[in-house]
């Protein structure tokens, strides 16, 4: 059995900044932190170079980049589009969300985890984030990806209907749908073009 490769875990923003020695560790203190800031490197020497310098969140070129679109599907995706998805370690559980150039495998914003979440508020705000992103930056609403019908309805009817019991540990949750149903009554937008999976 090939024996796993060290890594190192540089914590910018998160509970208590610094250096991890495990994926464990530092997962305790980036969990549920809001806009945690951290990155994995392959070597000590990397991760303290890393932690002495302002974070910098680099992009990987969509040059060097693995294609994930098929040229049979580039037809169909425009350039500029997102896919989001979101996942759930229980229900409720752990919860992230994420958006990714469909065409690089680029990640484009990521968020999370949250305590006491479910997959369809995860997908509900990644769908709500991309549409926040495009008029932010003054960008064409291109299609936004998604394999969740029960997200868009939400996002369709500017409300997430969901049964999720708020408390303590979900608080800031319970803060990201309320301004994201604010955001789709307060902003014109196109409809998503957005494509369900399976």
């Amino acid at each position: 059995m090939t024996k796993k490769k060290q890594k190192y875990y540089v914590v910018w923003e998160g509970n208590t900044p610094g250096i991890y020695h495990s994926w464990e560790a530092c997962l305790l203190q980036v969990k549920a932190y809001p806009n945690a800031k951290y990155k994995a490197y392959e070597s000590l020497a990397q991760a303290e170079e890393a932690y002495n310098a302002p974070y910098k969140f680099v992009a990987k070129t969509e040059s060097k980049s693995k294609e994930i679109i098929s040229k049979d599907w580039r037809e169909y995706v425009p350039k500029g589009s997102i896919t989001v998805d979101a996942a759930c370690s229980g229900n409720p559980g752990d919860m992230e969300y994420r958006g990714v150039d469909p065409y690089s495998g680029t990640e484009i914003f990521h968020q999370g985890p949250f305590k006491s979440g479910t997959n369809n508020v995860g997908e509900f705000l990644a769908i709500v984030h991309a549409l926040a992103l495009f008029k932010r930056n003054n960008m064409p609403q291109a299609a936004i990806f998604t394999d969740s019908k029960t997200a868009m309805s939400w996002v369709k009817r500017k409300v997430a209907n969901t049964k999720l019991e708020f408390n303590a540990k979900n608080h800031a949750l319970q803060i990201l749908i309320h301004r994201a149903e604010i955001w789709l009554k307060e902003n014109s937008y196109k409809k998503p073009n957005t494509k369900m999976g399976n």
